[in-house]
C-alpha cells in the first residue's frame, strides 16, 4: 500500500501543478495536505517499522541530556550536546536552556553561529556594551544568524515565567572570547 500511496500523492501533485516544475498558489496550498490525502481516498498508512540505530538515530525529548554549562551559576542554564561537540573541531549541534534571570556577558565566537529557538522566548543583542534592556525577543521558531567575531550576549530575563531552549547548529570548536575578560562570564538580571 506505501508504493500506492506514494504514488497517488505524486499524481496528486502533478494534477495541481500548471505545468511540470511549475509551483502555483494552489500547489502550494495544498502541498501540506498532500500526506493525509491517501488516508481520506481510504486507502491504508504504511505501518513503522524498526529503524537500524547505525543508520537513523533517534532520540525523544526525554531522553535529551541536560547538563549545567561549565562556569555558569547554578541554576542558570543547561545545555545538551547532540551532535559533535562546541569545542571538537567538525560541526556540532547543541540544545541550550536559559532560565530566567541570567543573560550572558559580551562575547564573540570564532565561528558562525546559527540558533533556533525551540521553545520559550530569547533575547539577543549585539554589540560590546551590556544593555538587556534592549534586547530582542526572539519566541520558539525564531532563527538568530550570530556573525563570527562580533560581539553579542543573549539571556532570559528574570520576568519571565519559563526557560527558553535553543538549537545551536555551527562548525566548532567556537573559541567563546568575553569582550571584558575582568567581568563575570554570565549576569544576573
Amino acid at each position: 500500500m506505501l508504493r500506492r500511496s506514494t504514488s497517488h500523492t505524486v499524481g496528486l501533485y502533478k494534477a495541481f501543478a500548471a505545468s511540470p516544475g511549475e509551483a502555483t498558489r494552489r500547489t502550494i496550498l495544498l502541498a501540506p495536505l498532500s500526506p493525509s490525502l491517501p488516508l481520506a481516498f481510504g486507502l491504508s498508512a504504511a505501518e513503522a517499522g524498526t529503524i537500524d540505530p547505525s543508520e537513523t538515530a533517534v532520540t525523544l525529548p526525554d531522553a535529551i541530556h541536560f547538563v549545567p554549562w561549565s562556569g555558569g551559576p547554578p541554576g542558570s542554564g543547561e545545555v545538551a550536546e547532540m551532535y559533535g561537540g562546541l569545542d571538537k573541531p567538525g560541526p556540532y549541534l547543541a540544545f541550550m536552556r536559559w532560565h530566567p534571570g541570567y543573560f550572558s556577558a559580551p562575547h564573540k565566537y570564532q565561528t558562525d553561529r546559527i540558533s533556533v529557538v525551540v521553545s520559550g522566548t530569547w533575547w539577543v543583542n549585539s554589540g560590546a556594551d551590556f544593555d538587556p534592556a534592549h534586547a530582542v525577543p526572539v519566541p520558539a521558531g525564531g532563527y538568530v544568524l550570530r556573525h563570527a567575531h562580533t560581539p553579542h550576549y543573549d539571556g532570559v530575563p528574570s520576568n519571565v515565567k519559563e526557560p527558553a531552549v535553543i538549537a545551536l547548529f555551527g562548525i566548532a570548536p567556537v573559541g567563546l572570547q568575553l569582550v571584558d575578560p575582568s567581568k563575570p562570564a554570565w549576569r544576573r538580571v
